[in-house]
């Protein structure tokens, strides 16, 4: 017998940092926890195993991390008597055994392709009464796709499905490519034949996943085939596509067309510009001009009128001067996007651009920061008004965090939509269904309206 029934009936919570793809991994975590007949519970203090999935992209993960896991030790004791801390993701690639000297309740660290390792590690680790030793697996090669583990779904309805891991890019302030591996590409059968039976299982939205999605299939066709992918992908029947990362470098004609073509794409790209300046983009290793992305947005909004382009800014690279920025602050303006993710950089070991010297004020830095939200801000709100008195189809999601008489789901162009739950109605009635909702208020991070029909 396998000594994962040890783990039968210890509770689990697992907690996320991060991106789209660790939010895949912890799903399959859970999976792999259920099927060993663990118990998920809301709590950490409920919790025999806790399970960290992280980000190593910025600092504050790191932070996050350090203060939560150490956080555990004040909790009144596990369920079971011992509970075991495990970190998985790209800060335990990163650091393996390493993170016990900054986290010493850590007892297990598995990297980011060793999840169908843990429960064999959690194991181990009950076993270690002390809890002084950690065990750890890293190891990169010869492992499958986290696809192939069993997933407990966050939400029925939605689904993530990763269609290539790691990054061939290098651009100079990332970590991913050391965390990450690689670009490594799935057989193109297997995922789409994954979409049909997601489809089968009532998922209506699915989400492709990989570091630069326009790249997939290079590695193991020799040519880029997500364009093709997009459109097979579309023939599942599934009624929504969302994809993300993009890399403009690699978003092809062909992908645009084919985006256009197949109605279940939504017409919303996030596409990461990163910085408007050419200069900076090039000491980034971005691969292409800031003319370059100006161009490929014009062309994209051509061909898919209406489309909403959000993106990613890094403000304060090293050596980035007033002009950079207001290069950067004037391409926002150009391109018009709907919603932007602004970071001040993170200086991340190991990374070409943490080596470069720079003596910008830290005032400097968040001053620009400061101007950029702003703008971003008055760009959201007037991206929003084009949708004021018109009928939008939200996929609802669940209800608000603030009033649960509220529902709460995104619109094709990924906007939150909100409305509230009619009268005498169940909020599990409209949860994972298509509303249409009237757009009576348009603010600038939402939506909100009137339940317009039934749910379908």
């Amino acid at each position: 017998m396998s000594r994962v029934q040890e783990l039968v009936g210890k509770t689990y919570h697992v907690r996320t940092f991060g991106c789209q793809m660790n939010l895949h991994d912890s799903e399959r975590v859970a999976g792999l926890l259920d099927d060993c007949g663990c118990i998920q519970v809301e709590d950490s203090a409920e919790a025999d195993i806790v399970v960290f999935m992280t980000c190593s992209v910025r600092e504050k993960a790191d932070t996050h991390l350090y203060g939560e896991a150490s956080n555990l030790v004040r909790l009144p004791d596990a369920p079971d008597g011992r509970r075991v801390v495990a970190i998985g993701g790209c800060i335990a690639q990163r650091d393996g055994e390493a993170l016990k000297k900054k986290i010493p309740n850590v007892d297990v660290v598995f990297g980011t392709s060793a999840l169908a390792s843990l429960p064999g590690l959690l194991v181990k680790a009950f076993d270690e009464k002390d809890g002084k030793s950690v065990f750890v697996d890293t190891v990169e090669e010869g492992r499958g796709f986290s696809t192939e583990l069993p997933s407990h779904r966050e939400q029925q309805f939605h689904a993530w499905v990763p269609i290539m891991t790691g990054c061939n890019n290098f651009c100079t302030y990332c970590i991913v490519p050391y965390v990450r591996g690689r670009e490594k590409s799935r057989v193109f059968e297997r995922i789409v034949d994954e979409c049909d039976r997601l489809v089968s299982d009532g998922v209506r939205e699915i989400t492709l996943l990989g570091q630069n999605v326009n790249s997939y299939g290079r590695d193991l066709y020799g040519e880029l085939r997500f364009a093709e992918l997009l459109r097979a992908v579309g023939k599942t029947g599934v009624e929504r596509i969302r994809f993300t990362s993009s890399n403009p470098k690699d978003l092809s004609p062909e992908i645009i067309a084919a985006m256009a073509e197949t109605p279940n794409v939504m017409p919303h790209l996030h596409l990461a510009v990163q910085s408007g300046s050419t200069r900076v983009l090039k000491a980034m290793n971005r691969s292409y001009t800031r003319e370059k992305y100006i161009d490929l947005a014009k062309r994209i909004k051509s061909v898919i009128p209406g489309i909403a382009l959000s993106t990613d800014i890094i403000v304060g690279f090293p050596g980035e001067t007033e002009e950079d920025f207001q290069q950067t602050l004037s391409l926002v303006s150009e391109v018009g996007f709907s919603s932007a993710y602004t970071f001040i950089y993170s200086k991340r070991p190991g990374t070409p651009a943490a080596k470069i010297e720079d003596d910008t004020p830290r005032e400097v830095v968040q001053d620009r920061f400061d101007r950029l939200a702003k703008l971003v801000e008055d760009l959201a709100h007037e991206a929003n008004q084009v949708d004021l008195d018109t009928t939008v189809t939200s996929l609802v999601e669940g209800t608000s965090k603030k009033d649960g008489s509220v529902l709460v789901g995104h619109s094709p162009k990924n906007q939150t939509v909100l409305f509230d739950l009619p009268v005498g109605a169940a909020a599990s009635d409209y949860i994972g269904k298509m509303c249409d909702v009237h757009v009576d208020v348009a603010k600038t991070w939402y939506l909100r309206g009137k339940l317009v029909g039934d749910p379908r």
